[in-house]
Formats: structure tokens, C-alpha cells, sequence
């Protein structure tokens, strides 16, 4: 995903030290039951739309918004499935960070799904039981968002 800004210009003051960042992942379901998935320039694996959030942007807005600027498809938050805070990482440049992530549920609205930014290679639906080879976190978050209703996870 390309670095937002704001981030760039907080590098800039703080070097590569940690930096605790709010991201926003989406498990968007079709009618069909499928998973809307992209396959990520950087690494070519298959993940769900995900994002960081802007300084003072909602967070399911902000979904929507990665959603569409991704894959072109519209859809609507149904409910937060989940709240985790990932492990630390290092990234390729040295920087280190760690997310907060917010997993929404969320159902499609509308638009035919497609590559719609240079963060992504393809973009296609996907039956749960035809899913192609994931990180074991969004395996994770794709079995939270199947809830329908109740409350979200998080670790206690």
C-alpha cells in the first residue's frame, strides 16, 4: 500500500522508530456468500481490502473509501467483527510499526469488481470454500466476519 502522507512527513521527524498506526481491513460479502479479495502488487498473494486510516477519517468510512479505491466495488459496513492489535513489524525500508486494526463486516452494493489502483495485480470474488492461499490473519478475520451478529473479537 502506498505510505499516506501524513506518515511520510512523521518519518521525516521520527526516522524508522515505531509508530502505531490505525488500519482498516474489510471482509466484503457478495449475495452469492463470496469474499472479495485482491491480489497485492508488492507480493502477489491474495488479501482483503485494507487500508490505514487518515488522521481524523471515520474508520468505516475510511473502509468504504480503501474499498472503492481499490477494487471499484461500493459496499456498506454492516458491523465491526473484530479488534486486534497485530504484532510489531519491520519493513523492507527499516521502518517499524504496529496496527491496530479494525475488521469490518461488510456486503456489496454495487460496481463490478476490478483492479482500480497500482496496489493491485487482480481482484476477484471467491467462494469461502475456494479461497486461495492466505495469511493466516486474514483466514482469521474472514471467520470473524462470517458472524453475523454479536459482538466483536478481541483479545482479553
Amino acid at each position: 500500500m502506498p505510505t499516506p502522507d501524513f506518515i511520510v512527513e512523521l518519518r521525516e521527524n521520527i526516522g524508522h522508530a515505531p509508530l502505531w498506526l490505525s488500519g482498516v481491513c474489510g471482509v466484503v460479502f457478495d449475495d452469492a456468500g463470496r469474499v472479495l479479495l485482491t491480489q497485492r502488487v508488492e507480493h502477489r498473494r491474495w488479501a482483503l481490502v485494507s487500508g490505514i486510516l487518515e488522521p481524523g477519517e471515520q474508520p468505516a468510512q475510511g473502509l468504504v473509501r480503501e474499498i472503492r479505491e481499490e477494487t471499484g466495488v461500493e459496499a456498506k459496513v454492516e458491523r465491526l467483527a473484530a479488534l486486534v492489535a497485530d504484532p510489531p513489524m519491520v519493513l523492507p525500508n527499516g521502518d517499524q510499526c504496529q496496527f491496530l486494526t479494525l475488521t469490518f463486516r461488510c456486503r456489496y452494493v454495487s460496481g463490478r469488481a476490478r483492479v482500480a489502483d497500482e496496489e493491485n495485480v487482480a481482484v476477484s470474488w471467491f467462494a469461502r470454500d475456494e479461497l486461495p492461499q492466505l495469511k493466516g490473519s486474514a483466514v482469521r478475520r474472514i471467520e470473524h466476519a462470517s458472524v453475523v451478529e454479536g459482538p466483536p473479537y478481541f483479545l482479553t
